[in-house]
């Protein structure tokens, strides 16, 4: 695990764009695992930027993004289809036949979370997964808890994210209790992972994340086991 630490969010973003985009330089059909929430969007611009310069291509690009509220149509404006594309997909040269988001209204939760870990599968596997940080540890909806479930699921989100979330909807009472996530297994299966932590609210749990224990209780700390994660993250979060 390496650890960057960046003066401030702007940095963040720029870097984590110029690693996503040697990723697409280096194969222009790669797997890119995505992210929502503000975290990215600084990141996301950047890409959409390069692509504007003609620095890189993304029309042989797929992705699949790590979650989606449940139950949430696609064409909801709080949903995470519409998030990414608002803030990448509409912007740049991919091909939105290349774009998946598990299905929010998907009638079988469970067998919807299996056939989106086989089309990973079947696209060979995520070569890049861009994640952020809850204040909690969660990764993507993987919440603390005893156990962990490794595939894509169904899961209830905690008061704590439900709180945090609340900030993007009109009332806290707006905000969706559960969702469909990728779990902790199918995202190390990722070949290469960035997080992105920025805020002194990210100092704690980014913290957990230098030591050398490894809890359910904070989903993140599981990342210490894969072979290639960088943390970009700023001064505030690295506690300086």
């Amino acid at each position: 695990m390496r650890v960057i630490i960046c003066e401030n969010y702007e940095e963040i973003s720029k870097k984590a764009a110029d690693i996503v985009a040697s990723q697409v330089i280096l194969k222009p059909d790669c797997v890119l695992g995505l992210a929502t929430g503000s975290t990215p969007i600084g990141l996301y611009d950047n890409l959409v930027e390069k692509n504007k310069n003609g620095e890189i291509d993304f029309s042989n690009v797929t992705t699949f993004n790590l979650d989606e509220y449940y139950p949430l149509a696609p064409d909801n404006d709080q949903s995470y289809r519409y998030f990414m594309n608002t803030h990448l997909f509409d912007r740049i040269n991919i091909d939105k036949a290349r774009t998946h988001v598990p299905n929010g209204l998907a009638a079988d939760p469970e067998a919807e979370g299996k056939a989106y870990d086989e089309m990973i599968a079947a696209h060979g596997g995520i070569d890049l997964q861009v994640l952020g940080i809850g204040q909690n540890g969660h990764i993507a909806f993987n919440e603390p808890d005893d156990n962990l479930v490794a595939g894509t699921h169904l899961t209830g989100l905690t008061e704590n994210t439900i709180e945090a979330n609340s900030r993007f909807f009109e009332s806290i009472d707006d905000v969706p209790r559960k969702a469909l996530t990728m779990g902790m297994g199918s995202i190390m299966k990722a070949r290469k992972i960035i997080l992105l932590a920025n805020g002194k609210s990210k100092a704690a749990v980014i913290k957990e994340m230098m030591n050398d224990n490894v809890t359910t209780s904070i989903p993140a700390t599981l990342l210490k086991c894969h072979p290639d994660v960088i943390i970009l993250c700023d001064k505030e979060a690295a506690g300086m």
